[in-house]
């Protein structure tokens, strides 16, 4: 079972979840979106918490207020941790998150430590944790389903991009030929002979011979 919260600290409203136990956050770490960030509690045990980022967010310059919210969440959820005051919350892209076959159920590793930020908390603040808990619901997912309704809502949209995109370069191109039509009509018809057309000058002298 996936347990599910919902932060009200951004707009609009996002998913935090995290696993029941520790063979569900096996499959979690197996199936994290690419737009999920990983919380946890360093050097401690703890629940494995997710953020879902909506579009446009970064992992790395999630508001603050947000990033508190899963933090206390990550806390809430760890026997030992939710004891102690100054903790350290780690967290990571879900894309970061390494698996290997000599690892213990619901342990973890990263690709690259670089991409793993931390963030300071001094103590419990209840009312953050309360007001998470109120949202709280709990369901089965089909992981693997979910998987496959994401990849194809992915392609319909990769593929509506794509479509959009090649319209609007066709019609740049035809508004670039047509000015470049237009260009060369105006040159054409400006009323304006060349240089090499222009009728020669007369002179006085000349002037009066043409009238004699």
């Amino acid at each position: 079972m996936v347990l599910f919260f919902t932060s009200n600290s951004y707009n609009p409203p996002v998913v935090l979840y995290m696993g029941k136990d520790k063979v569900e956050n096996e499959d979690l770490i197996k199936y994290a979106w690419p737009q999920d960030v990983w919380f946890h509690v360093d050097k401690l045990s703890s629940a494995h918490v997710y953020l879902r980022m909506p579009e446009g967010m970064a992992w790395e310059d999630i508001p603050e207020a947000l990033l508190t919210d899963c933090a206390q969440l990550v806390k809430a959820n760890s026997i030992e941790g939710n004891k102690k005051d100054n903790l350290t919350i780690i967290y990571t892209p879900g894309d970061n998150l390494k698996k290997t076959g000599d690892m213990a159920v619901g342990q973890v590793s990263f690709h690259s430590d670089r991409r793993v930020k931390r963030v300071h908390v001094a103590k419990r603040e209840n009312p953050i944790v309360n007001r998470l808990n109120k949202t709280k619901s709990e369901r089965q997912v089909d992981h693997e389903q979910e998987k496959v309704e994401r990849l194809r809502k992915e392609g319909v949209a990769r593929r509506a991009a794509a479509a959009a995109k090649k319209k609007t370069d066709t019609e740049l191109a035809r508004e670039r030929e047509a000015q470049k039509k237009a260009w060369s009509y105006d040159s054409l018809f400006s009323g304006e002979p060349d240089s090499d057309d222009e009728a020669p000058r007369l002179t006085g002298k000349a002037l009066e011979e043409d009238f004699m």
